[in-house]
């Protein structure tokens, strides 16, 4: 019998990094107060203590240095995981990450990869300031080169960010922080991992098929839950993976129902909900019965906390997404 810990997300990702450092030496860490601190989230916690200053590196608040770090590491054959402290502090370290983290094995002809990680916690919803808040992953999934994570469990957590530490190469890891501390799940304590590219229904449903990823997973699936009492039978499909998109799961799920809804909290223009609707267009046309609704963040810069609320997608807000498109 598989043994297992009840953890929040946070406690997870620490759990993944504890279990692939341990298995692997070539896995180190780095990045601002990730060492004897153990992060402003607290995700690399103990860390230093258990594996020591050569593989828990803290790093000077300079995060272009720390993405270039991890990729001359990662080209001579280690692991690192490099944590950017907030999501929103990535710009100053974009151009390595577009520049040579995302090209490396492109133009070195596959001399060369990169398998590095990079970290980042992400998302609004904690009365942080706007940098701290920032949902822009398309930034990234845009971006040949790039894998690009969004875990919405603690199990996913830890399976995907092992899966991510041990692929060839560069992946984006955003933890949504909202939910770092909100649930627990058993979690288990034996190295495992969860497929990248692959999403994951979270409800059946036969009515209309609702697309989310991250924090807004479990208000979609309460909206879900509140509209069943309605009759109205929602499926609830979790992306994890925004780059690659599952496109076979999109597909299946939207020809089930004919009718879709896609849920995050980034901004619509140039959200991921877009690239979801037009896959659904190229690839399931005569199957669509309504248009297709998106659920998002504004198109206007993350606001300060006593407007966060009304920024964010809330099950209420879902909820009347996903009845414009099935009362079409």
């Amino acid at each position: 019998m598989t043994e297992t810990q009840n953890l929040t997300l946070v406690q997870a990702v620490r759990d993944g990094l504890y279990t692939e450092m341990r298995e692997d030496d070539d896995v180190l860490v780095l990045g601002q107060d990730i060492g004897k601190n153990g992060g402003v989230f607290r995700a690399t916690e103990g860390l230093f203590d258990e594996f020591g200053g050569d593989r828990v590196v803290d790093t000077p608040l300079a995060e272009s240095g720390i993405v270039g770090c991890a990729v001359g590491m990662a080209a001579m054959g280690l692991r690192p995981v490099p944590e950017i402290q907030f999501s929103g502090f990535m710009y100053p370290g974009f151009d390595q990450i577009v520049s040579h983290v995302a090209r490396f094995r492109a133009r070195s002809r596959g001399q060369f990869t990169v398998p590095l990680t990079l970290r980042a916690p992400y998302g609004g919803g904690i009365r942080a300031p706007e940098h701290h808040s920032e949902s822009k992953e398309a930034f990234y999934a845009h971006e040949a080169g790039l894998k690009v994570i969004i875990p919405s469990t603690p199990h996913d957590a830890k399976g995907l960010l092992a899966a991510s530490i041990r692929d060839p190469d560069p992946v984006i890891f955003l933890e949504p922080k909202l939910i770092y501390r909100a649930f627990r799940e058993d979690v288990p304590e034996e190295p495992y991992t969860v497929p990248i590219g692959e999403a994951v229904t979270r409800r059946e449903g036969d009515d209309v098929a609702v697309f989310t990823y991250g924090a807004m997973t479990r208000p979609t699936l309460e909206a879900a839950e509140t509209l069943a009492e309605e009759g109205i039978d929602c499926a609830v499909v979790d992306l994890r993976t925004v780059s690659p998109l599952d496109r076979e799961a999109i597909i299946e799920a939207f020809e089930t129902t004919g009718r879709a809804v896609v849920v995050h909290e980034a901004p619509k223009t140039g959200g991921l909900a877009g690239e979801i609707t037009a896959i659904i267009q190229e690839e399931s046309l005569l199957y669509q019965e309504a248009p297709i609704g998106r659920v998002t963040g504004f198109d206007v810069p993350y606001p300060l906390y006593a407007l966060e609320d009304y920024y964010l997608p809330t099950a209420a807000r879902i909820e009347d997404g996903i009845k414009e498109a099935v009362e079409f």
